[in-house]
């Protein structure tokens, strides 16, 4: 991140479901339900929902700038909006953010990005939402960034940025596809090299029978903002992906986050958001300075 400026995210839940808002292109004109303010030099980002027993949970990575290694919580809601609750309920030596949420087979499972442990790693709710383990037997050999698999024409697809260095992870698509969840899975290669609009950024939705995925735009800033790709092919194994229209930050938000915006996820009747300030100071600086010498 550059000298003396510093990203600040907020998340917000949109009250439309993401197919409506991918043929409208646009996220303004919903009701827009931003979640709280975690405090000074914290945020919330990556909302990833799941609903159950008439409860939305809300999954994000939280990050604090004093101790940089994100760790995700849950926030429930009510089926009116409230929020009941909110605590962590996954944590790991290593950075993890990205938790992509999905039911399979009876099954909950959170697919977080954890690149820093050298492997994407899924977990099952022993208890949901609050505890999860680490499944051994899934089978997916590279340490891939915000992978977001994708079930359809009866295999799994998993989009998927490289760990590699600053500028490719944010400007490269790869694609991998297994028979089963579990995999093992195959790795296809590099689908897509452009900052416009490569590393994924939320939920794959079918509309009118195309798929769209979101993806991050890193042009000028990281996160800059929402881009579609549509993916064809994949019912022929023969995957095809063309980049599509962005997806503004919506105008309620804009004025207070005018920055950016890189998570787009289907919740059922509602769409999860992140939107991003960039704020300028050297509080940052001086934090990992301190953190540099003291250790804490």
């Amino acid at each position: 991140m550059p000298f003396l400026r510093t990203d600040h995210w907020r998340c917000a839940i949109v009250h439309a479901p993401l197919a409506e808002v991918v043929e409208a292109a646009s996220l303004n004109g919903f009701p827009i339900t931003t979640l709280p303010d975690i405090g000074d030099h914290c945020f919330l980002a990556d909302p990833f929902g799941f609903w159950r027993d008439g409860k939305l949970y809300v999954f994000a990575e939280a990050f604090d700038y004093r101790n940089p290694t994100g760790t995700i919580e849950v926030l429930i809601y009510d089926g009116t909006g409230r929020l009941l609750s909110r605590e962590t309920v996954l944590q790991e030596p290593w950075h993890l953010s990205y938790p992509f949420v999905f039911a399979h087979e009876g099954e909950v499972y959170m697919l977080p990005e954890a690149s820093a442990s050298g492997h994407l790693s899924l977990y099952r709710a022993k208890s949901f939402p609050r505890e999860w383990e680490r499944v051994e037997a899934f089978d997916f050999a590279e340490a891939a960034i915000d992978a977001t698999p994708f079930q359809y024409a009866d295999r799994w697809w998993m989009f998927w940025t490289p760990a590699g260095n600053k500028d490719e992870r944010q400007s490269l698509l790869n694609i991998s596809v297994a028979d089963t969840l579990m995999g093992s899975w195959k790795n296809l290669g590099l689908f897509l090299n452009d900052r416009a609009g490569a590393r994924p950024g939320g939920t794959p939705v079918l509309v009118d029978g195309k798929i769209f995925l979101p993806t991050q735009d890193c042009r000028g800033t990281y996160g800059r903002g929402i881009r579609l790709l549509e993916i064809e092919g994949l019912e022929r194994g023969l995957p095809k992906v063309t980049l599509g229209l962005s997806i503004s930050i919506p105008a309620s938000l804009r004025k207070r986050y005018p920055d950016g915006m890189h998570t787009l996820s289907a919740a059922g009747q509602v769409t999860l958001i992140d939107v991003k300030k960039i704020g300028i100071g050297p509080r940052r600086d001086l934090l990992n300075l301190k953190r540099r010498i003291f250790g804490a």
